[in-house]
């Protein structure tokens, strides 16, 4: 059987909470759907899993509402059958979620009868199952999965995703109480150590910053690291590659395994996964999904492009980020770095010119028909494909360090509530850090709908067509 947890977006946490305030004391309720990640193999036990991801949330209208008190809520049919319909033409999950203002975040034998004969009706309609979630006046919100009106699955794992991440359900079982974790529990507590212990994340790229962020991922003491990158050591990347040795160069070992190698040794507890291929490719997909926390590493625009649309459609936070370094012709160097969050209520990686559609297709016929795409450049048809860029490994670990900051920050709030900021830009020369006031584009389908927000598995996948 396949293990289940649920994701809400910021946004529909938000709307679940105001439902309280809504019943001014009695119960109240609301109508949710949600996408749904099949997971065929964790890639860390093998397992099966299902994740569901919040996609809308519209309260129940007052006009539909037939009774309502402090121990009770109900109301006309009418509206519930046209969340299934709505459910079936999206390809999601109907949800109904209800307040208990003066009860415990659980579900009562009357929720069980009543949500039953609801499930049975979700049964008929062919749809994969009914979700739902009460919430008390703590704001502790309980979910559970009926496939079908006799029975229903708890749902243990609850995460709240925004520019702060917050963690329920989760267990740190497999490596247990840790001396070694002990000076950052006396900053941040005890929790902050078992969240990040529970948290499972991707790491796309093994190069510059993919190795330092594996590296002090590790030494946080994250329990699950997933690694992908196709690309194998050569001689010029020794100078920023952690990890990496002069006979790994030599043998043309693929990076991925240089920081497996890295990360046992260390003797840390992380489990560690990888697979030597480019984000994005299918043999991928699985994994990424399977991933809390998405760290992008890749110095390519298609992997980027990738990673941005998974964000949105999975409601897994992405960190991306990059360096410039150049030479300017009348002399000195600049170097800047660059770290972008993509979570809800910060703007896509498009919108923040992050990410060069033209050089996005280059990068896949690059990674896809390396051939064609050298004719290609040697005729001078495309836009990149210049010189090898510069590369220093102080600055390349000090924007990694930059980037898992702001995962710290997601899940302290260290540096204010607001949690991660969206865009950081470091400017090494001049010695400050710049946030940029990032505006959706017109136009963005990502950053100004909520189509396409939380929406789950899609054929084609991501609604991208190759």
């Amino acid at each position: 059987m396949a293990s289940l947890d649920l994701s809400l977006l910021a946004p529909h946490a938000a709307g679940i909470r105001s439902l309280l305030s809504r019943g001014a004391g009695s119960e109240a309720a609301a109508y949710m759907q949600f996408g749904l990640s099949e997971i065929a193999a964790d890639p860390w036990t093998g397992a099966p899993r299902q994740r569901f991801v919040s996609h809308r949330f519209d309260p129940v209208p007052y006009e539909d509402f037939v009774s309502a008190s402090d121990r009770h809520v109900t109301w006309k049919t009418a509206g519930f059958m046209r969340l299934l319909t709505d459910a079936r033409n999206a390809g999601t999950v109907p949800a109904i979620v209800h307040t208990h203002p003066n009860g415990r975040a659980a579900f009562s034998k009357q929720d069980d009868a009543n949500e039953a004969n609801l499930a049975r009706t979700v049964s008929v309609k062919r749809l994969p199952g009914l979700l739902s979630l009460v919430i008390n006046s703590e704001g502790r919100i309980a979910a559970r999965l009926w496939r079908d009106g006799e029975s229903f699955e708890p749902i243990e794992e609850l995460a709240i995703i925004g520019p702060r991440i917050h963690l329920h359900g989760r267990s740190s079982s497999h490596v247990g109480t840790d001396d070694a974790l002990d000076r950052q529990a006396r900053l941040f507590g005890d929790q902050f150590n078992a969240d990040i212990r529970s948290l499972r994340i991707g790491i796309a790229g093994a190069g510059a910053t993919g190795s330092a962020t594996g590296t002090l991922l590790n030494r946080l003491g994250v329990g699950f690291i997933y690694n992908a990158d196709k690309d194998r050591l050569d001689t010029t990347n020794l100078n920023r590659v952690h990890g990496s040795r002069r006979s790994d160069a030599g043998a043309g070992r693929l990076k991925v395994d240089i920081l497996e190698r890295e990360l046992a040794a260390s003797g840390c507890g992380a489990q560690y996964a990888s697979k030597a291929a480019w984000a994005g490719d299918p043999e991928t997909w699985d994994a990424l999904k399977s991933c809390d926390v998405i760290f992008g590493c890749t110095d390519d625009h298609g992997g980027r492009l990738f990673l941005n649309r998974l964000a949105h459609f999975y409601g897994i936070p992405l960190i991306d980020m990059g360096l410039r370094m150049r030479r300017p012709e009348q002399g000195g160097v600049d170097v800047f770095g660059r770290v972008t969050t993509v979570v809800p209520g910060h703007t896509c990686l498009l919108c923040a010119n992050v990410v060069d559609p033209t050089l996005a297709a280059e990068d896949r016929l690059k990674q896809s028909d390396p051939d064609s795409y050298e004719s290609l450049k040697a005729e001078a048809y495309l836009k990149g494909g210049g010189d090898p860029s510069p590369a220093v490994v102080t600055f390349t670990t000090e924007i990694a360090a930059v980037a898992v900051n702001e995962l710290i920050a997601g899940l302290t709030g260290f540096h204010g509530q607001h949690g991660m900021m969206p865009s950081r830009v470091r400017r090494f020369r001049h010695r400050d850090d710049r946030f940029a006031d990032i505006r959706p584009k017109p136009g963005c389908r990502l950053c100004n709908t909520a189509v396409l927000v939380g929406l789950g598995d899609q054929t084609p996948f991501l609604d991208m067509v190759t």
